[in-house]
């Protein structure tokens, strides 16, 4: 974009009008930039937008796991059992945690028909299990967050847990009909691997359990299959109790400790943003009696400084997208390359670099 005389003369000869507007640009996001000015004091540079989107997301990706991890630590996730599935309420959920099969999968098992199992063979056999393996192979792939089994208190029979974490609602599509569809995995995936041929006499109940956290109130919902007869009643034969879904949704504000909303303030607590380490550490132990054993205490600390993190990063995107605005609003206005350097205390090449990129959409 050019320049005329006219008004590089403008705003050479007029010195108070030049300090007024830069007075007015920079004010005008005064707590924004006063950040970003502390911000380089502490050492934390504000970097590119684009960086720092990039940083972000994969702090998101970390925290996301540290989330799964947790939720999978076996003390948790009998509190949840307590909470959803029949034979298991009014238990402690300390006497559930035996019921707990081997180590939960976690962001291990593929949800992708035909991949979700794998056969081997052992002492000339074919065995067919979870498919764990090839993680490389399958990179990319859609996993189950956390899935598992349980070991029924008969002693006999088996169930399959799945439970699956969400930030928010999604809007790209209705996660009812995604919950459907995993639920319908878990049935469809145990063909060859827990029953073969027609014996579907031996397809174990399954669970597919989504907390989704941010949201307008504290809920449980209960999604199974249910009998109407239309016309006439026959008794067929058979499970309706074979698919449960789970809704949980969390507020975002903590609910107070009592029965009805026990496992949303666990869950509430352990997926929160805003507590500190201690404060939860202090409700697990406390008020729902888990043992803190290092690894849970290690999964908690993560969550919290990964947290922090993704707040950081959220600031210093912020700032970017401040400082870049004022830069391109100051050009707008007529004033140099070398007076905008001047005044936000940047490269020249990188105020440059701000105009270039955003020239196209200036008219």
């Amino acid at each position: 974009m050019e320049r005329s005389t006219a008004q590089v003369e403008r705003i050479c000869i007029n010195p108070i009008a030049l300090e007024m507007l830069l007075r007015y640009y920079i004010n005008k996001s005064y707590i924004c930039w006063k950040m970003a000015m502390s911000s380089k004091k502490e050492g934390r540079s504000v970097d590119t937008e684009l960086k720092n989107a990039v940083r972000a997301t994969d702090t998101k990706a970390q925290y996301d796991t540290s989330a799964k991890r947790l939720l999978g630590q076996k003390s948790i996730l009998a509190h949840i059992l307590v909470k959803t599935v029949d034979e298991f309420k009014a238990m402690n959920p300390k006497d559930v945690v035996s019921y707990i099969e081997g180590t939960p999968y976690i962001s291990a098992v593929p949800v992708e028909p035909g991949l979700t199992n794998i056969a081997t063979e052992k002492s000339g056999q074919r065995v067919v299990s979870f498919n764990t393996e090839n993680a490389e192979v399958n990179e990319g792939l859609v996993r189950f967050d956390i899935i598992f089994y349980v070991r029924m208190k008969d002693g006999l029979a088996q169930i399959i847990v799945n439970v699956e974490t969400q930030k928010d609602e999604p809007a790209e599509y209705q996660i009812l009909n995604r919950a459907i569809f995993y639920v319908s995995r878990l049935i469809s995936s145990q063909k060859e691997r827990d029953f073969e041929n027609s014996s579907y006499d031996d397809i174990k109940r399954v669970y597919s359990i989504w907390v989704c956290m941010n949201m307008t109130e504290n809920t449980m919902s209960h999604i199974h299959l249910t009998k109407e007869d239309v016309v006439g009643s026959y008794e067929w034969k058979g499970k309706l109790d074979l698919l449960n879904i789970i809704m949980i949704s969390l507020a975002k504000e903590l609910p107070k400790h009592g029965e009805l909303y026990e496992l949303h303030r666990l869950l509430g607590a352990l997926l929160s943003q805003d507590l500190t380490i201690d404060q939860k550490l202090d409700i697990i132990g406390n008020e729902y009696d888990i043992p803190i054993e290092d690894n849970l205490r290690k999964d908690v600390s993560d969550m919290c400084n990964l947290s922090q993190g993704i707040e950081d990063k959220g600031i210093a995107i912020g700032e970017a997208k401040t400082e870049t605005r004022i830069i391109i609003n100051m050009y707008n206005k007529g004033f140099t390359v070398d007076q905008i350097a001047a005044a936000t205390d940047k490269e020249i090449k990188d105020v440059k670099a701000i105009i270039a990129g955003a020239e196209p959409v200036l008219v």
